[in-house]
């Protein structure tokens, strides 16, 4: 093969592989700014939500029912709760 063939060949092999790969490494690039700045909204967001957390009374601020009260009381089993043979039978 001459020298012009090669060259030709591996532009058409190259060309497009260097074309994508410089606007794959741009977008990058904006990506990491993006993502930067998302997460600086949701860290100020989940400020907000802590801070407001805290001011808050333990009641709902529509006038509902609060949380329950946890309770040191055993819990009682609604059925009877029968143990699975763990062998089973060969036919």
């Amino acid at each position: 093969m001459s020298l012009t063939t090669d060259a030709i060949t591996a532009a058409v092999l190259f060309g497009p592989g260097a074309v994508l790969g410089a606007a794959a490494l741009i977008s990058q690039r904006g990506d990491r700014a993006e993502s930067a700045a998302v997460r600086q909204v949701l860290a100020e967001s989940a400020a907000e939500r802590a801070h407001r957390a805290a001011r808050q009374a333990s009641a709902p601020p529509d006038g509902g029912e609060g949380a329950p009260t946890p309770t040191t009381e055993q819990h009682v089993p609604l059925a009877t709760v029968l143990p699975f043979p763990a062998a089973r039978r060969a036919a």
